[in-house]
């Protein structure tokens, strides 16, 4: 039996060879169309592939039921402006951290954070940037200036770090980076709105 979000699919399992025919199959199908798969339960257990193509490897008679579940892309989407949200928050308290570190004359474990930061910057303007692409958002002048923002800051930041001034990167840290931190949150909160509108359309 096969069950996607709550409703059995006119799938048979017998017409399969292992369970990695069975979900190329479904996805080939108009069963997720616009929509994120969330779990895939195998005989009523969590499946989620440890190495690639595990699936291939269960085969059909081992299987007595897969469930699928997933949500509309546009709530997924939601879901993660909620988790950058969080990001932001986690880069203003790394911030401060690193500012207070270098401020201490901890050099060495203020790197080390440093990086983290820089990392966890990186990522999160990624996301933004498929965010935006995804849901062919609406470019508002809030969200160029801080995507121009940060990129002047982050170049400014790395010149200082190869000038070793721990003082001046605390400064920018301080006074520049948890400024445009804060922004960020308005901008997420926008970018959350126009995801909803964009998934009604």
């Amino acid at each position: 039996m096969i069950v996607i979000d709550g409703r059995q699919a006119d799938i048979k399992l017998e017409n399969f060879a292992n369970l990695e025919e069975i979900l190329v199959k479904v996805m080939e199908g108009s069963y997720l169309e616009n929509r994120v798969v969330t779990d895939v339960l195998v005989n009523d257990e969590a499946f989620s592939e440890i190495y690639p193509h595990q699936a291939e490897d269960i085969e059909q008679r081992d299987i007595r039921s897969v469930e699928i579940r997933s949500m509309p892309v546009g709530e997924m989407a939601v879901n993660i402006t909620r988790e950058l949200y969080k990001v932001v928050q986690v880069m203003t308290d790394g911030a401060r951290q690193v500012a207070g570190l270098f401020r201490q004359a901890d050099d060495a474990e203020a790197l080390d954070m440093f990086q983290d930061l820089l990392e966890v910057t990186r990522d999160f303007m990624g996301m933004i940037g498929v965010l935006r692409n995804e849901f062919s958002l609406r470019t508002t002048k809030d969200f160029s200036d801080n995507v121009e923002r940060f990129s002047d800051l982050l170049g400014e930041m790395t010149e200082v770090l190869e000038n070793e001034d721990w003082i001046l990167l605390a400064d920018l840290l301080e006074y520049e980076f948890l400024p445009a931190c804060e922004n960020w949150k308005k901008v997420i909160q926008a970018l959350r709105e126009d995801i909803r509108q964009a998934s009604k359309g």
